[in-house]
C-alpha cells in the first residue's frame, strides 16, 4: 500500500516541482524546516529543561504561554516535511532512520498528548520562580527531550543510513 501511494504520488505535478521542475522550492522548503525546527525544539526545550529543574528563577506559566509559536513550528515542518516526501517518496520509504524519524515524531505526539489529558499541563502552570515541577511532569519533559533530540537525529541521518540519497 505504501509502495503504490509513493508510486501514485511521484507520478503527480507536486512530485514534479518539488523534486527540481522549479530549483527554488527544495532550498526554500529547506530554511523553514529549520526554522520551523528552531520554533518547536526551541521552545519545548526550554519549557523541558525548566520542568526538568534548570533556570529555576522563570515562572513556567509564561514559558508554556508560548506553546502556540511551538505548534506554529511543528505545522511549519510538517507541511515542508510534506513537501520533501512528496518531491522523492522512494528516497524515504525506504530508508530505516525515516522510519525511526516518524516513530520518535508520533511517540513525542503521544507523550503531549498525554501531558494534556492527565492534566499535567495545569500542575505546571502555576510553578513559580525557585519552585519544582511534580516528578510526573519531570518524566513527561525528560521523554521530551529525548524524543525531539532523536527526531533531530533521524532527520539528520537520512542522507547517511539507508543509502537513500
Amino acid at each position: 500500500m505504501v509502495q503504490a501511494f509513493s508510486t501514485w504520488l511521484h507520478g503527480t505535478r507536486l512530485s514534479w516541482a518539488v523534486a527540481g521542475g522549479f530549483p527554488w522550492i527544495w532550498p526554500l522548503c529547506e530554511t523553514l524546516h529549520f526554522m520551523g525546527l528552531a520554533l518547536l525544539v526551541g521552545i519545548v526545550g526550554v519549557f523541558d529543561l525548566r520542568i526538568l529543574g534548570m533556570a529555576k528563577g522563570l515562572p513556567v506559566g509564561p514559558i508554556q504561554r508560548l506553546m502556540p509559536w511551538a505548534i506554529l513550528g511543528f505545522s511549519i515542518n510538517l507541511v515542508t516535511g510534506s513537501l520533501f516526501f512528496a518531491g522523492d517518496p522512494f528516497q524515504y520509504i525506504h530508508n530505516v532512520a525515516f522510519g525511526f524519524k516518524l516513530l520518535f515524531i508520533g511517540l513525542a505526539g503521544v507523550n503531549v498528548i498525554v501531558f494534556y489529558v492527565t492534566g499535567l499541563y495545569r500542575h505546571v502552570d502555576g510553578i513559580g520562580p525557585g519552585h519544582d515541577a511534580p516528578l510526573a511532569a519531570k518524566v513527561a519533559a525528560a521523554a521530551s527531550l529525548f524524543l525531539w533530540v532523536g527526531v533531530m537525529y533521524w532527520g539528520r541521518m537520512l542522507p547517511f543510513i539507508g543509502n537513500a540519497f
